[in-house]
This record gives C-alpha cells, structure tokens and sequence, in this order.
C-alpha cells in the first residue's frame, strides 16, 4: 500500500479532484466484502425527468429524435445557458466526466433533466386527484415517482414510522421486466444479477430508515430466481432482524419450460423488528381444506335419543308426536306424552299434518325424543328446533335441536346468531377467531391462486386494461392480516406498487374490522415494454400526454383504486363481481376510503427556503402529520392555519391567534412554523401545549436532505 500512497500523493498534487475521486475509490474497494454476498455497486443510477422545464445548472440527457426505438444518447451534460433563437429555447451543454468535454447546442425540448441518486434531491407533491368515501378517515396515499426518490421523500415524513412494508420487486426472470438507469436489463446481460442486487439495496437501506425499530416488519416476494441472492442481501443489510422464508402455491396448474418441473410456487421473506410477531390464525394455511365453513359451523343434536338410554321406558315423558306439515316441510305443533297402554294410532293429527313418532331404539323396543314436549315447544319458539327436508316416502322427518349447552353460548355471547332463515331457523356460527392455531411456513391456499384471484380480478375493476402477474388481492390480505390484525391504525408501505393490490387490501382489510390503517403505494408512470416501442414509433416521448395517459400509475394504479372504493369502473359501470372468502359481497358496493394522488417534483432549494414552495412542500406537511382531514395548501392573508390534526404559522405578528387556535383543539399533533430566526421559534414552542410536537420550517426539511445526501454511493 505504500506505492499506492505514493502515487495518490503525486496525483492530489496534479489534480486535487482526481486525487480525491481516486482515494474514495480505493476507500470502498478495501471495504468491499470478501465473504458473504458480493457483487458490483455499478454507476448509481439515474432517473429522467420528462415534464420538467429544463433551466440553467441543471443535469441532461439528450433524446434520440422522436419516432425512434433506438437507445438514446446516454451521455450526461450539464447547461450552462438558455437562449432564445428564432422563438425557440435553445440549450448549451458541456459534456460531463470526459477527458476532452465536449460541447454542443440543442433545442430544449430534446433534452430531458436527469437526477443522479447521488444527487441532493428536494422533494415535493402535486395533488393529481382524489376519491372520498371514508368519511373522516385517514386517507390512503399512491405517489408516481422513482421510488427510490419516493422513499427519500418520506424520511422526511414517516422516518421510523411504518408498521409493515410489503414489497413485490422484481423478480428478474425475463427481458422488459425491470430497468436499470432508465434502459431494460436484458437477460443476457452478464451483470444482470449484480444490477439487481446494487438496484435493490440502495432501496432497502433507505426502507431501514423507515421502519419502526421497536416493532414492525418487512416483507419480500420473489421467485426462484433471485430468492438465495436476496436471502443473503437481507441479511446483510438487516443484520439485526430475525427472518423466515414462506412457499406459498400461486399457480395450481404449474409453469414448465418442458424439461424441469412445473413451478406452482414462490417464496415470501419476512424480516421482524423489535417485538414483532405473528399473529395466530384460524385457518390452516398448508391444507386449505380444512377451511371449510364446517370450522365455524356449530352442532345441533338429533331430536331421537341414542344410546343405552334412549327408550321410553328411561323417560316415558319424552314419547310423544311431533305433527309436520309435509307439504309445507314445516313443523305445525307438538302432542302430549303418550301414556302407557294407549295405542299410538289413536292419536288424532291435525288436518294437513302427519305425525311423527320416536323410531324404536335399536334393541327393538320403543324409543323416545331428546326432550319432553314443553322444552320443544320453547325452542321452536326461539328457532333452535328445526325440521329438515321431509320424504315421507322413506319416512325420513329429520328432526334436530341447539342442546342446553348450545344454547348457553349462544346467551353469553360465545356463539354468533346471524338472524333466522325464512323458515325461522336460527342461523348460529362460531366466531372465526375462536379457533386459532400457529400459520405454517408453506401455504398452499386456493384464494391465492394469482390467475384467477390477480390478472382476472383486476380485469373486473379495469375492464380491457392489462397488467402482467398482478398478486391476488386475498394472498396479500392474508400476509398483511398477520402483522396488523391488533394495529387498526397501522400505516403500510408498498414502493413497488405495480397495480396497487397492496392498498386494495388495506382497504378490504379495513371494512373486515372496522379499523383506519393507511396505506402508502408508490410506483412510476412508466408505459409497458410494447406501448414504449409503440409509442415511440409513433413520435411520442415520455412527458407527452399520449405517453403519460398508458403509464402504470395513470393507466393502472389509480383507476384500479379509484374502481375498488367506488364500486365503479373508469367507464362509470358498476363493477361486475363479488369479493369471496373471508368478506363476500359485491364489488360495486365499493369502500368506504379515502384515496389521494400525488407526483412528486423536484424542487429548487432556494424556493423552498424563501417560502416559494409552499404549495408543493403542503402535501408532506399533511402526510407528516397523518393525512387526515383538510391539507393546508394555502396560509391566506393572514399567514397561518389549523386543520383537523396540525397547524401553519409563516406570520410570526399572528402568533397568538395561531396558537389560542391550535391549543383549544384535542387532535392537534403537529405545528409547523416558518422562521429562520431560532429565537422567535423557541417563543412559539413555549406558548404550545405540550402534546402538540413544533416543527420548524424549512430547516428541518432541508437539513433532512442535505443529510441524505451521498446515501446511494
């Protein structure tokens, strides 16, 4: 190491910068790993920005001309100035990280502004729309961004907060199924598991920061084709968390390339934080059969006595007719006991009835009933005596009734009464939840099934709208149940959203026990494989509105939720189809939710400093403080406002208006207060009560960024 010190010595004194560069270089390449996972960090990546107004300073790429299906130019140029030539915006760049940089001018519009993930980033959110149905609820929140970008916008407003993400990456199995700096990684790409796996931890590391450390959990599915490498990246970038790695059976009918076997399953990472922990369950999730609704039904016993002492002569008092009315197959009353020496035939039914008398007991002699005739009259009164289909032919009366014990259960409450069949019936379960059980680690569940419970029911709610390998709504319920079952306020996060079936299930969640917990969902605006090359061939660039209107979030993700809690599809029609399994009624019913729409934006530092982001930095104000209730996104002429669960002060002479507003309301939590000068702020966080946490604007947020920055290196 001594002549390498020698020479980085000999090039900080030519070049300080290339000096500088060479040893942070070498500084990770001594800390690369020599066990365990290892594999390449690659350039960090790099999102393009269509849509947004390139100006002086800022990072470019140039587009290929438009009606091309060719790579573009991947080159990064800075610009150094915008002019106007023949009513055109023209921009010169200058060629970045070249020897010999060149220089070049182009229209505006064929560049594109590019954000580094080692670049300091400044987030904000444009609301794009809304769905309300949840009254005052929470609402659900969907971001288009770069999740990686997302995610460092939430350090900001959910750092240590979340209770469970759930995330679907990619599972890295075919051409077009993820990009890696804005170009598909093809599947012969020698380093196409080592991008996977540089792509994949720079998010996870920024997740870490997001979890609750004292209770919470992170959950992964994949394939068999990742699933070993992404064990072992879990493990080294959560070193602290216990884990576990479920099979569960997708797709029933296997998936064979005709020489190896049928793949049915795929696997499910669950990482645990803190004094998290499963929930017990009622189902067996490795044998689906024996989930059948009998696990809840509850007994009712034979109106004939069995056994030694079921004959008249053990209770003379229980012989007795039973009149039915066959043609109605309804029971019409019940005689009196027999006495001895009386012939049976004798009895009189009522008109229209027959009447049904105890079979003999099996050793030949006379049998008798269950109970006496006044105990059978009470709980026909009460519906827990009932008669079964009537074939008089055979001379089958089925007669059955809820025992003492039944009945005890059904007044305390242990048995569920769901009202009376039209018969008069009662209809009595066992609530699902009385027979639990520890969940298996292999899962083999028909609701699971991802044709037919994924791509088919999306289809319901997107009529003619496609998305490939969307997960069945009732396997991420069921995952999810485990960990917020006891958290009706629990906040999800879901940065690989795709078609949003993880708020979907939130949702569904939510109407199964009445609880509030959120969901947050982020995924791009990216078209598919083939409306890229389509679009493109037609001349359309990402940022055009032909573009923008088949991307995932637009085209996918907020009709489908927007579907789910209104009960309607895009084209207003109620949605053709019933929910199943644990909470069956009809999809057009809807959810009573709350849903709002953001994109992120990149904003200036300098904007947010001097107040002139106000409307963009809003939203995660809002977020921050629990998306519930009215966002402030205007301060007004008098320079402060209270909303349902946190306050804005930006002028300091109305402070006490301000916090007589906040103190006098119980659901405040937050209060934000623009100033640069400490003092002043200190004075406003003495006069607020002391549940109510101030937050000072707009250093905490850009003090949250500026630490950020250099994660992804």
């Amino acid at each position: 190491m001594s002549r390498l010190t020698e020479l980085l010595r000999q090039a900080r004194k030519a070049d300080p910068q290339l000096g500088a560069d060479l040893e942070a270089e070498i500084a990770a390449l001594t800390k690369r790993r020599t066990f365990g996972l290892v594999f390449e960090p690659h350039q960090p990546e790099a999102v393009e920005l269509p849509g947004r107004l390139v100006r002086r300073g800022d990072k470019v790429r140039v587009l290929p001309p438009r009606g091309e299906n060719k790579t573009g130019d991947q080159r990064l140029w800075r610009v150094q100035r915008i002019e106007r030539v023949d009513g055109q915006r023209v921009a010169h760049l200058l060629e970045l990280d070249a020897e010999d940089s060149e220089v070049r001018s182009v229209p505006a519009d064929d560049v594109v502004v590019v954000a580094e993930f080692r670049d300091r980033i400044y987030p904000g959110l444009v609301e794009t729309g809304r769905v309300e149905r949840g009254g005052d609820k929470p609402f659900h929140t969907v971001i288009n961004a770069e999740n990686y970008h997302a995610l460092e916008m939430l350090t900001y407003t959910h750092r240590h907060s979340i209770d469970v993400i759930y995330i679907d990456p990619p599972y890295n199995n075919r051409a077009s199924d993820w990009k890696y700096n804005n170009n598909y990684v093809e599947k012969d790409d020698d380093y196409r598991h080592s991008k996977w796996l540089a792509f994949l931890e720079r998010r996870l590391r920024i997740a870490k920061e997001l979890l609750n450390p004292d209770d919470s959990v992170l959950i992964v599915t994949i394939d068999e084709n990742e699933v070993h490498r992404l064990g072992l990246l879990l493990e080294q970038v959560f070193p602290e968390a216990p884990s576990q790695m479920i099979s569960t059976v997708i797709n029933p009918k296997g998936a064979s390339l005709g020489r190896d076997f049928a793949r049915v399953d795929e696997y499910i990472f669950v990482l645990y934080f803190g004094s998290a922990g499963v929930c017990a369950e009622v189902r067996d999730m490795l044998d689906d059969k024996k989930n059948s609704a009998a696990s809840t039904s509850v007994k009712w016993s034979s109106l004939i006595r069995g056994g030694a002492q079921g004959v008249r002569t053990d209770s003379p008092g229980a012989f007795y007719p039973v009149f039915v009315d066959p043609d109605a197959n309804r029971i019409h009353s019940f005689g009196e006991p027999l006495p001895w020496g009386v012939d049976k035939l004798s009895v009189s039914a009522p008109e229209g009835t027959i009447a049904v008398w105890p079979p003999d007991h099996p050793s030949g002699v006379e049998g008798r009933w269950g109970i006496g005739p006044s105990k059978a009259r009470q709980l026909y009164a009460l519906g827990a005596l009932r008669l079964g289909k009537v074939k008089v032919a055979e001379g089958k009366f089925p007669l059955s009734y809820l025992s003492s014990g039944i009945m005890s259960k059904v007044e305390s409450g242990e048995i569920i009464t769901e009202g009376r069949t039209a018969g008069g019936t009662l209809v009595v379960r066992y609530p699902s939840d009385t027979k639990v059980t520890q969940p298996k680690t292999v899962w083999k569940m028909s609701s699971h099934n991802a044709g037919e419970y994924g791509s088919k029911l999306v289809s319901l709610f997107l009529p003619r709208r496609k998305f490939p390998f969307p997960k069945s709504l009732y396997a991420v319920e069921d995952i999810l149940r485990f960990f917020v079952k006891t958290k009706p306020t629990a906040t999800v996060l879901d940065f690989f959203a795709g078609s949003g079936t993880t708020a979907h299930a939130i949702m569904r969640l939510n109407r199964e026990d009445g609880g509030s917990r959120t969901a947050i969902v982020v995924t791009n605006n990216e078209a598919s494989a083939v409306e890229e090359r389509r679009l493109r061939a037609q001349g359309a660039r990402p940022g055009d509105a032909e573009w923008e209107a088949l991307g995932i979030c637009d085209y996918i993700t907020k009709p489908r939720l927007m579907a789910a809690v209104t009960g309607r599809t895009p084209e207003g029609e109620p949605i053709d189809g019933d929910y199943k399994f644990s909470d069956e009624f009809p999809m057009s019913d809807g959810l009573e939710e709350n849903a709002a729409f953001f994109t992120l934006t990149y904003e200036a530092p300098l904007s947010v400093r001097h107040n002139r982001a106000f409307r963009r930095v809003a939203p995660m104000l809002w977020l921050r403080a629990g998306s519930q209730g009215r966002m402030i996104d205007d301060l007004g002429d008098k320079g402060w406002d209270v909303a349902e669960s946190y306050g804005v002060l930006e002028n300091l002479d109305q402070v006490d208006e301000f916090v007589t507003a906040v103190n006098s309301r119980d659901n405040i939590e937050i209060a934000y207060i623009v100033t640069d000068d400490d003092s002043a702020f200190q004075m406003v966080c003495r006069e607020l009560a002391g549940e109510i946490v101030p937050v000072r604007l707009y250093e905490s947020y850009l003090q949250n960024f500026e630490i950020n920055t250099g994660r992804s290196l």
